[in-house]
């Protein structure tokens, strides 16, 4: 191996400890990165803490108080058709939808991840198999591909967030396999293949830290978009099921109540709202940094 293919390889799989320093103060001077950063933080906050925040039982029904108007009778946001206090539920509601969220999108990460680093680096009939998967699965509407998961495995939280990650791993496939493509020609690929280096410490130590940019960009931004398909199947009954706080499942059944509770529709929606701006504008600032970073190398 020549002096430069060492010299080149080393580069790549050293740390660059200064990278990210330079990338965390563009980060804290970026505003959707900023903005974003806080409205997830709050909301992380209030799924994990939700226990200690909330006032009242998430379960317990008061039929005496149902459909109480925000600020009375010591509920902040009211109370839902059983009485429940609405401020509770939808604190209890993150929580779901955050675990759903982040689960799903890990999942999705796993399969698709994998699945584009082995089609990139073998090409081949593996390539075609895979991207050919990766099209089938594509041709259907999303939330009509999600659905039909539900449908066949049951509604509940576990299969929601299955459901989800079969649905959403081909963007991370597509992906990393335009990436692998580019990356695997490299000089220091080729000064790793050349020192003995297994495929698999190829593929995972050399190929993989390399597409970490734009996974970050594409999983942040799937995060807002499986909260909002979890609500969407909540919605539809086919999500979370009763009496599990969901955001979906409270506004479905706060559209019975429209004209006399608007409340009850008009809270979960904000809330649904709020934190995929944030998931959102985090992932187009964190895509916006890796853009200039990459103009500038």
């Amino acid at each position: 191996m020549s002096a430069s293919s060492k010299a080149e390889y080393g580069k790549a799989i050293k740390p660059r400890s200064s990278g990210w320093k330079k990338g965390w103060l563009a980060a804290t001077r970026s505003k959707s990165v900023l903005i974003g950063g806080i409205i997830v933080c709050l909301v992380l906050l209030a799924g994990l803490l939700a226990p200690v925040l909330s006032t009242h039982d998430p379960y317990e029904m008061v039929m005496g108080e149902r459909l109480a108007k925000p600020m009375t009778s010591g509920h902040l946001l009211g109370t839902d058709q059983f009485g429940r206090d609405l401020y509770t539920r939808i604190l209890y509601g993150a929580k779901v939808s955050l675990e759903v969220g982040i689960v799903a999108v890990g999942l999705s990460l796993v399969i698709g991840v994998t699945l584009g680093l082995i089609a990139g680096y073998y090409g081949g009939w593996v390539d075609s198999l895979i991207m050919r998967i990766v099209d089938i699965v594509l041709s259907f509407p999303v939330i009509l591909l999600a659905i039909a998961f539900v449908a066949a495995l049951g509604p509940g939280i576990n299969n929601v967030i299955i459901a989800l990650g079969l649905v959403y791993w081909t963007n991370y496939a597509r992906l990393v396999r335009a990436n692998v493509l580019v990356v695997k020609e490299a000089e220091y690929i080729q000064a790793a293949r050349t020192i003995g280096s297994s495929d698999f410490r190829i593929i995972f130590y050399n190929i993989l830290p390399n597409c970490l940019a734009p996974i970050i960009v594409v999983a942040t931004l799937g995060l807002g978009q499986a909260i909002v398909a979890e609500a969407t199947l909540s919605f539809l009954g086919l999500g979370i099921q009763p009496p599990e706080s969901s955001w979906g499942w409270t506004l479905a059944f706060g559209m019975k109540f429209l004209k006399d509770a608007p409340h009850l529709s008009i809270y979960p929606g904000l809330a649904i709202m709020i934190t995929v701006l944030g998931f959102n504008l985090l992932g187009d600032g964190i895509r916006d940094l890796t853009d200039s970073n990459l103009k500038r190398n």
